[in-house]
């Protein structure tokens, strides 16, 4: 059977739709205005609110708006971009796009698996223009450390905050520090659209250079003159089409107004994990993780060395537990080979022994019951262990 087919007794993730994501859809196709208008405009608004941002644009994903940060930050041929290799690979594909170089540094430790300031600084060279860094987990870096990088270096920073709608590092909201900040609405993200994201900034002239950049390089919107507030258009730029549909920024609406509860409830599911998980030899990130507060996007945890990765996961499918890892290493992908990089051994090593167990808003404790049970018992069937 194809893994596809599986129902699932406990999956990785489940969506938090009801009736008010249909009533949404069908506000939009009963208005018969599908592409970008009213309801992008009321979404980022209130996602703008939402985040403390004074400037928001909607896109129809996080790699868009993260390949629309790097092209509008100014980075191109020749300029080298530092990434963490713990992320997925389109955190380092959107540096490609512009025909930047991502460099990659390492992640701190088990405990706090983000972007280690110290390794920043050790492959910062004359080339580097940017950092991107990733809120991984839903939890946010560490701010103070990194804006003191990009200070001392005059380095542009770009914020993919893919797992951190809502999370915030000394009580600021991730995406409102750097340059631009990059989130997803992929369906698995704690907001579900299916597709979508969004790009966030403090600054007009970056909002100007990404808005014009999402359409084409086109001065008016289709919205514009077919309500008869323009004729006619320039285009200033060899823009991209990376708009969002009506239909999209209406669920996203209706998920940014669930996303405080849904937060809250993958909160009481991480404490609840964790509880269940202590005395045990598995690793649990992020447990006296201070300055944070994280909104819990995916469950990690890190299997002791000699465990078995893949028998333990084929144990838990067997019993319905559906599990994954974030991330493989991005600079062991064979696309990647022909990038040079400083030894990344907390990365490699974390990449290696790193399971990611079911986590959604309407999990339960029975379930986590359930979960680390079979955990356990995955680790304790292999005979040499």
């Amino acid at each position: 059977m194809n893994e596809k087919d599986i129902v699932w007794k406990i999956p990785l993730f489940d969506l938090n739709f009801d009736v008010r994501e249909k009533n949404a859809v069908n506000r939009v196709l009963d208005r018969a205005w599908l592409t970008m208008g009213p309801e992008n405009i009321a979404f980022e608004n209130k996602f703008s609110e939402f985040c403390g941002s004074p400037y928001c644009l909607s896109v129809n994903s996080c790699t868009a708006a993260l390949h629309l940060a790097v092209v509008c930050s100014g980075i191109g041929p020749g300029d080298e971009v530092i990434v963490p290799s713990l992320t997925f690979v389109a955190t380092a594909n959107a540096i490609r796009y512009a025909g930047a170089t991502p460099v990659f540094a390492d992640v701190i430790s088990a405990g706090i698996p983000l972007i280690d300031p110290e390794s920043i600084v050790n492959v910062i060279t004359p080339k580097t223009k940017a950092i991107i860094i990733v809120h991984y987990a839903g939890y946010p870096c560490d701010m103070d450390a990194i804006l003191a990088i990009t200070k001392r270096y005059n380095l542009k920073l770009i914020e993919d905050c893919a797992h951190s709608p809502g999370a915030k590092w000394k009580g600021k909201d991730t995406g409102t520090f750097g340059d631009f900040g990059c989130f997803s609405f992929f369906s698995n993200k704690n907001m579900s659209m299916g597709e979508g994201g969004a790009i966030t900034t403090n600054s007009e002239e970056n909002f100007q250079k990404c808005k014009f950049m999402r359409s084409h390089g086109m001065t008016t919107l289709t919205l514009d003159r077919h309500k008869g507030h323009s004729y006619t258009y320039d285009v200033v730029a060899a823009g991209y089409n990376y708009r969002l549909d009506e239909m999209r920024a209406a669920i996203g609406l209706v998920q940014l107004e669930k996303l405080p509860q849904s937060n809250a409830l993958r909160k009481d599911a991480i404490l609840y994990y964790r509880k269940a998980l202590s005395g045990t030899p598995i690793e649990v990130p992020f447990v006296n993780y201070q300055n944070a507060c994280g909104v819990d996007h995916i469950m990690p945890v890190f299997l002791a060395d000699g465990v078995i990765r893949e028998q333990v996961m084929a144990y838990m499918k067997s019993l319905g537990i559906q599990t994954s890892i974030h991330y493989p290493c991005i600079h062991q992908f064979t696309d990647f080979t022909g990038y040079s990089h400083t030894p990344l051994p907390v990365t490699e090593n974390l990449s290696s022994r790193v399971l990611t167990l079911p986590l959604f808003p309407g999990l339960t404790s029975v379930q986590i019951d359930m979960v680390v049970d079979a955990l356990l018992g995955g680790i304790h069937a292999q005979k040499n262990f």
